[in-house]
């Protein structure tokens, strides 16, 4: 089929929920279709003597039937739609004329203009399908498609929705505290918040980019300093909520790693407002991970642990049994535990822990103000002196200190 610049190709969605679509080849090509076959709930049929080990994977978990065997006459009968992705171009041609006969949409990977269908560069954003076709320009179409996409995930592109909205809060991870490690889906909820309750160690940087009419309430908890109590926290939400708003509670790493965002969640769930939890990447990873220690490494460390430090190891309120951590050999991560690192260092080494064990502290991670000092165990609470080490930092302790690359031990 010849295509003319004045009869551009007809745009269409095709609704393939238990129909049968035949993949011929099992190549990189088909790698990269199928997944979006399976998830439009296609039944799929792979021709093809080879494949990849990603889409024999695919068979082998039952999201596609493979037929182990070069394309015969008929293998497209009753077959809504097919993909022709094999190397072999005689076979190809075949499976097109039978495809054509057959009045089976058909894409071939080898000859566009010999095909009957072209598959657009396509995205998706929160129940939003974007496909772009810009004729014989793959990387054009790809370009459109993914700047229409990100538009649509950050907010830079308002696409309001026009049903009723259901009042609710969002609990949003914000990350370690660089904007760009928000996820998308916090992203987008971000700007389309009408009200935003934000913590001090969320990423502050995203506030700037908030609409004028967006209400930000600063939850601040300041260690030792000022701070909004939770039930104001809490109170907030449900207010805000129940007045028909959009509303985000930001909160630094993940809203379920020290961060209180299961009290926020019970307390709105007790007054009947619908909650979304949107997880974000916990600092107790990522901020290691910014100056260059990994968490675990092959033949060091086959486990981590993280560890609230804000009350002292022998506080009544305490819930750590440090005894077992000092026998562990793996990383131990503490967070919040600035102040009480020299009582947390003892407490390990009279259980056991060397001495020397290895010590970074990352404070302000993947923020502009970021900066490792380290330490031992034995050293670490006069370095925090001398340092001058103040929260946020995360404190890592364990021979996986020493692993990375010696660049990224110098204080930034």
């Amino acid at each position: 089929m010849a295509e003319h610049a004045e009869h551009p190709a007809y745009p269409v969605g095709l609704r393939l929920t238990g129909r049968r679509v035949v993949v011929l080849g099992g190549g990189q090509v088909a790698q990269r279709r199928l997944p979006a076959l399976i998830a439009a709930g296609a039944d799929i049929v792979l021709v093809s003597p080879d494949a990849t080990p990603s889409v024999e994977a695919m068979a082998e978990a039952g999201e596609i039937r493979w037929e182990r065997r070069p394309y015969a006459e008929g293998d497209l009968s009753d077959a809504w739609y097919a993909l022709i992705a094999t190397p072999d171009a005689e076979a190809n041609e075949c499976a097109s004329a039978e495809a054509e006969r057959s009045r089976t949409w058909c894409v071939r990977s080898d000859d566009a203009s010999a095909a009957t269908a072209w598959t657009p560069a396509t995205g998706r954003s929160e129940g939003v399908t974007v496909a772009v076709l810009t004729g014989r320009d793959p990387r054009r179409s790809a370009a459109v498609r993914d700047a229409i996409v990100e538009g649509l995930r950050d907010g830079t592109l308002k696409a309001p929705h026009h049903r009723t909205r259901t009042p609710g809060v969002a609990l949003v991870g914000g990350g370690p505290g660089d904007p760009d490690l928000i996820t998308v889906r916090g992203r987008r909820l971000l700007a389309e918040a009408d009200v935003v309750i934000a913590d001090r160690l969320g990423p502050r940087d995203l506030l700037d980019e908030l609409p004028p009419h967006v209400e930000v309430i600063d939850a601040a908890k300041i260690p030792y300093g000022r701070y909004m109590a939770q039930e104001a926290i809490n109170n907030a939400l449900i207010e805000h909520a129940k007045a028909g708003k959009a509303v985000v509670r930001l909160k630094g790493g993940d809203p379920f790693v020290f961060g209180r965002g299961m009290e926020e969640a019970q307390a709105l769930a007790e007054a009947g407002i619908p909650c979304t939890v949107v997880p974000g990447i916990s600092s107790s990873i990522s901020v290691p991970g910014a100056v260059g220690i990994p968490v675990t490494h092959r033949g060091v460390a086959h486990e981590f642990t993280v560890i609230s430090g804000h009350v002292a190891p022998d506080d009544k309120r305490s819930l750590v049994d440090w005894a077992s951590l000092a026998g562990l050999r793996g990383t131990l991560v503490v967070l919040m535990g600035v102040d009480k690192i020299g009582a947390i260092a003892q407490t390990l080494i009279a259980h056991g822990k060397s001495p020397e064990t290895p010590v970074a502290l990352v404070q302000e991670g993947t923020t502009a103000a970021q900066r490792r000092v380290d330490a031992t165990l034995a050293t670490v609470a006069e370095t925090v002196r001398t340092e001058d080490v103040r929260p946020p930092a995360v404190i890592v302790i364990g021979e996986v200190v020493t692993v990375g690359p010696q660049g990224a031990r110098r204080d930034a």
